[in-house]
């Protein structure tokens, strides 16, 4: 699988991660959700692998994560396994985000 689409939360969606939903304030996971992962995985054939790039941002809220992740699975209603082979992240800063993060999707 080769990585053709990118995202690097910091620069192309926000360096202040913010709360679970749109009502609860600016920048948060659904939004995140909605406007950069929804439309990668609407595609049920592709295979395309997605890097998401999260070092940059100051800090993660858990419900953000939560959110933008596991509700791929749980509100969107995506395959587990489709959503983590495509997922690819990149964190020097902070290596165990990735963990976290396919721990939502799991838990989804």
């Amino acid at each position: 699988m080769m990585v053709k689409n990118r995202i690097d939360i910091p620069r192309d969606f926000s360096r202040r991660p913010g709360p679970r939903f749109v009502s609860d304030g600016l920048h948060s996971g659904e939004e995140f959700r909605q406007k950069h992962l929804v439309p990668l995985f609407a595609n049920s054939e592709d295979e395309t692998e997605i890097l998401i790039v999260l070092d940059g941002a100051i800090g993660y809220p858990t419900s953000f994560l939560e959110e933008a992740f596991g509700g791929l699975v749980r509100v969107c209603g995506f395959d587990k396994a489709w959503v983590k082979r495509r997922l690819r992240f990149s964190s020097l800063r902070n290596p165990s985000l990735e963990e976290e993060i396919l721990s939502y999707i799991d838990e989804a």
